[in-house]
């Protein structure tokens, strides 16, 4: 499910000690904090929670209380007049229903009850043979048990979409998309066993926050990018990003004076739990609410250097190069958080219409504070983990010599003949072969050599016979001389000259360019 990243680049014997060192570092950092965060878990986790509920406050809470399954067998439309829930003004008008459920499970299966549904419940459609959720409570000192409606069965819409979601993401991320899924289910246990239940309970909920988010983010980055340098990286970036974003909205929800008490379901919810202070509601939501986002955001400017850094051998400007990319990342993120906080709170939202007051009176309400809080502190956390993560990647991938390739060999020189001397003595000089370039666009044989000079052969552009002395004075299959040695026959009968000099590689180059140049021109002119 997870992937090992394997640097196949070569690296040299202190490149290799750096990025040990570096690796050390960053476990160093990260050990402790994984230590911690176990034996948070471990001495946080929460017990009885049942201890810290109050009872009978709301239906949910009622003593024997259950929740079967029924199918509408009718449905009568009624008038919503003396009906609870009826909106005021429209109560004369035939908007709500009462319907006839049989009960599908549980005690009382197969029984028909009846059930009364508001305006905006009917509204939303009901038909018969459709499922719904019924409150059932127990009757006191032998009455039978009375039932409400609780909701629609909304079981097959979830699954369906559940599983798309999960194929989705398997077919196209195959087994990274598990792993992200299995980290995703992890994380969701952790909300639910752990995070919630230690809130309720009464837990700091600063620690609750920083001890659970550690733990997902730990189990979410390793098993969907497996076990590496950049996966640590990012996570150090994630890791300094939450504490930095659970630290400001600490001090920010007491700053702004933020109780949390903003609906009716606050209030319930104050009632349910009185163990629980609502405030602290408001600083876990912070501190979740950036996970999503700053995981994103560092895992992927994690990658952006490594690329970077493979992409350039050299690694010039590597944190100015990867920053340009943070700042696109960080842009549209920004945007992200903004409108998916829009979109979740868009019925606090809409006060700001409802109210007609002005945007700033309006701003500074419970709910509408709290969703501005929210995503600033959240943006600022992210804004500021960016730069920590491009430079810690920055320092490791050069100290790992990630990227830094070996100079190439130089080519072995061609079998080395003997090359004549003033005195008399013969010296070792590299045969260089030589492609020809032409002076015109003209495709030239493959098969065509030019003989290097020193070899005898002197084509003159004003010779009729310069460019066909050019092509025949190496034939195919043979092999061009070195400067100064002779030539194993004579071409067109011409007599074979040797030097008593010897030519560098970069002067035999360039002469014999020239050479061919001046032969392609007489060519031309004939």
């Amino acid at each position: 499910m997870s992937h090992l990243h394997v640097d196949d680049h070569p690296r040299t014997a202190g490149s290799e000690i750096r990025r040990v060192r570096a690796l050390r570092l960053m476990i160093v950092v990260l050990i402790p904090i994984a230590i911690w965060t176990v034996v948070g878990l471990i001495w946080l986790w929460p017990g009885n929670v049942s201890a810290h509920v109050q009872q009978d406050v709301s239906q949910y809470s009622v003593k024997g209380m259950t929740i079967p399954t029924g199918r509408i067998t009718k449905v009568e439309e009624v008038s919503c007049q003396g009906k609870t829930g009826s909106t005021p003004g429209q109560a004369d008008q035939n908007g709500c229903a009462n319907l006839t459920v049989r009960v599908l499970n549980g005690v009382d299966e197969g029984k028909q009850v009846q059930v009364t549904l508001t305006q905006a419940q009917f509204s939303s459609g009901a038909s018969v043979g459709q499922k719904v959720k019924l409150f059932r409570l127990p009757g006191a000192q032998g009455q039978p048990a009375t039932f409400q409606f609780s909701d629609f069965d909304r079981g097959l819409p979830l699954i369906v979409l559940a599983i798309a979601f999960a194929a989705v993401v398997v077919v196209v991320a195959r087994w990274r998309g598990f792993a992200a899924l299995v980290g995703l289910a992890f994380a969701g246990f952790i909300l639910v066993e752990f995070m919630f239940p230690a809130l309720v309970s009464g837990t700091n909920p600063l620690l609750a926050g920083l001890i659970g988010s550690s733990a997902i983010m730990f189990v979410v980055l390793y098993a969907a990018h497996g076990f590496s340098t950049r996966t640590t990286t990012a996570l150090i970036g994630t890791l300094f990003g939450l504490l930095l974003t659970a630290g400001l909205g600490w001090g920010v929800t007491r700053w702004a004076h933020l109780t949390g008490v903003a609906t009716e379901d606050d209030y319930l919810l104050a009632a349910s739990a009185p163990d629980m202070t609502l405030s602290s509601v408001v600083l876990c939501g912070i501190i979740v609410a950036g996970l999503g986002v700053l995981n994103d955001v560092t895992i992927t400017q994690a990658s952006a250097v490594w690329e970077l850094a493979e992409s350039d051998p050299h690694q010039k400007n590597l944190f100015a190069r990867a920053m340009r990319i943070g700042r696109d990342h960080v842009a549209s993120s920004v945007y992200t958080i903004a409108f998916a906080t829009a979109g979740a709170g868009l019925a606090a939202l809409l006060l700001i219409t409802v109210y007609g007051l002005p945007l700033h009176q309006v701003a500074q309400t419970e709910a509408l504070s709290e969703e501005i809080i929210r995503t600033l502190v959240g943006a600022i956390g992210l804004v500021l983990a960016m730069p920590l993560t491009t430079l810690i990647g920055v320092a490791v991938v050069r100290a790992g010599g990630v990227g830094e390739k070996k100079p190439a060999p130089t080519p072995a020189s061609a079998a080395a003949v003997p090359v004549a001397g003033a005195a008399g003595a013969t010296r070792e000089s590299p045969r260089v072969p030589v492609r020809p370039m032409a002076a015109t666009t003209a495709p030239m044989d493959d098969r065509e050599t030019t003989m290097l000079p020193g070899s005898g052969v002197r084509p003159s552009p004003s010779s009729p016979n310069s460019r066909n002395r050019l092509r025949g004075s190496i034939s195919p299959g043979k092999r061009p001389q070195a400067p100064g040695a002779t030539t194993n026959a004579a071409v067109r009968d011409e007599p074979v000259r040797t030097t008593n000099h010897s030519t560098s590689p970069t002067s035999v180059l360039m002469t014999t360019m020239m050479t061919i140049s001046r032969a392609d021109v007489a060519g031309a002119d004939r």
